[in-house]
């Protein structure tokens, strides 16, 4: 990933409904979920979702795919991976030992609640 591609990547994110959004992608796996389903979970106008998929589409976080009438959002892992390897590229100067690490099994804490 380049900075042009980082910067377009955080700037999606950048904003609540939008992180939101690709949380519960990433949380719901390469299979994703209907936009209908996305709006009714986290309280979403479908108007306001449409507008904020966009943006998370031209930035490449979000693949969408037609099954018969429904739109269907996921994740691109390679997109998310790569914006971590990007940010943590010289992490501690290059020294492996720092290096974030990553156990989503030991995260027990729910989506949008903040740790203790």
């Amino acid at each position: 990933m380049d900075s042009k591609e980082a910067v377009a990547a955080l700037g999606a994110l950048a904003q609540d409904s939008r992180l939101q959004v690709f949380r519960l992608l990433v949380e719901q796996g390469p299979d994703g979920l209907p936009a209908g389903v996305i709006a009714e979970r986290l309280g979403i106008p479908p108007s306001s979702l449409t507008f904020h998929l966009q943006q998370l589409l031209h930035a490449g976080l979000v693949t969408q795919r037609r099954v018969s009438r429904q739109l269907f959002y996921a994740m691109v892992p390679d997109t998310m991976n790569g914006l971590v390897a990007y940010l943590t590229e010289h992490c501690c100067g290059g020294q492996a030992s720092c290096g974030p690490a990553c156990d989503p099994a030991a995260t027990s804490a729910p989506m949008g609640a903040s740790a203790a």
